[in-house]
């Protein structure tokens, strides 16, 4: 056999091999409100692909972020927030959680380094976690901001949530401090399989749903506590051309009143919040972007099953 057919052989082995130890799979994220879930998933992404905010329960469906690497592909999935459910819309939020948790190989506890483990801690844990099996890594996030002499005290904290001793790494989403060592201990409990999205691909979200969760993390972050939950987006229109995207997009919320803080004095909220939410998605298109928002009251939206339906909250049974 001459040298260059033994080397075509050995390349063709080596594929193999490589293909056989190749890992792929699913981790959920899972924390109380305003830990840094989205911060997180941005920051591995390297772009904007969930919105965050100040405002609990912020992520309403699942989002996920795919990390690939010469030896793995990491899908992460950032549920709904874990609470009570209220309404239709809260049904729906704990039933996508539940599912993904469900679904997932690996659960990715986020808690915050600043603050010893709370009830909502707590609570997550014996409502979510205490009698799941599956491989548990618990991240403590905000190191950049957790003071030196209280985060081992906060760190033993949430290691004595459980019975078992969970692997817990310190991290920092917004710096991204030690996320190499977060993904690498993650690697270690993925089971070994085929990619399931090509390598250039970071998340399942289209332009669409990325434009509809921009707009609504505009008015959340302007209207502060006046708005959050009572609002929605919904695309009715997005084209595509080489030189501009044009959007058309509905707010609805569930009062009058609603309807006036967000047009504000003269237009002046909902003029800011268009041009807020048209240079994000600018930046994110890659192309320039002609916006129009308009405002319509849907009463009690979150309770109507077929407005749910269509603003993409629906449980799948």
């Amino acid at each position: 056999m001459n040298t260059k057919n033994w080397q075509k052989i050995n390349y063709i082995e080596e594929l193999i091999t490589m293909d056989k130890n190749f890992k792929s799979g699913f981790v959920t994220l899972i924390a109380r409100p305003n830990v840094g879930k989205s911060t997180l998933l941005n920051k591995i992404a390297g772009q904007k692909i969930a919105i965050t905010s100040p405002v609990a329960q912020t992520t309403r469906h699942q989002i996920k972020c795919i990390h690939t690497d010469n030896v793995s592909q990491i899908i992460f999935t950032d549920t709904p927030g874990v609470h009570k459910p209220l309404n239709k819309l809260g049904e729906f939020l704990s039933e996508e959680s539940k599912t993904s948790l469900e679904d997932t190989d690996i659960i990715l506890f986020l808690v915050d380094a600043n603050d010893e483990a709370g009830a909502g801690d707590r609570w997550i844990v014996e409502n979510y976690l205490k009698n799941i099996n599956k491989p548990i890594i618990i991240a403590a996030n905000k190191i950049d901001t957790a003071k030196k002499e209280k985060l081992e005290f906060n760190i033993i904290s949430y290691k004595q949530l459980f019975e078992k001793n969970y692997p817990i790494i310190k991290i920092s989403a917004k710096t991204g401090k030690n996320l190499s060592v977060l993904l690498d201990e993650i690697k270690k409990h993925l089971p070994n399989g085929e990619k399931l999205y090509p390598d250039d691909e970071i998340t399942d979200q289209n332009l669409r749903a990325i434009a509809s969760e921009i707009i609504r993390e505009k008015i959340i972050l302007n209207t502060k506590d006046e708005i959050p939950h009572s609002v929605a987006v919904l695309i009715e229109e997005y084209k595509q051309t080489e030189t501009i995207d044009r959007i058309k997009a509905q707010i609805i919320v569930s009062q009058e009143s609603q309807k006036g803080i967000i047009i504000g004095k003269n237009g002046s909220m909902l003029k800011k919040i268009g041009q807020e939410a048209r240079l994000e998605i600018e930046d994110v298109a890659q192309n320039k972007v002609y916006l129009e928002i308009f405002v319509k009251v849907k009463k009690a939206w979150q309770k109507d099953k077929n407005a749910l339906k269509m603003l993409g909250y629906e449980i799948k049974k």
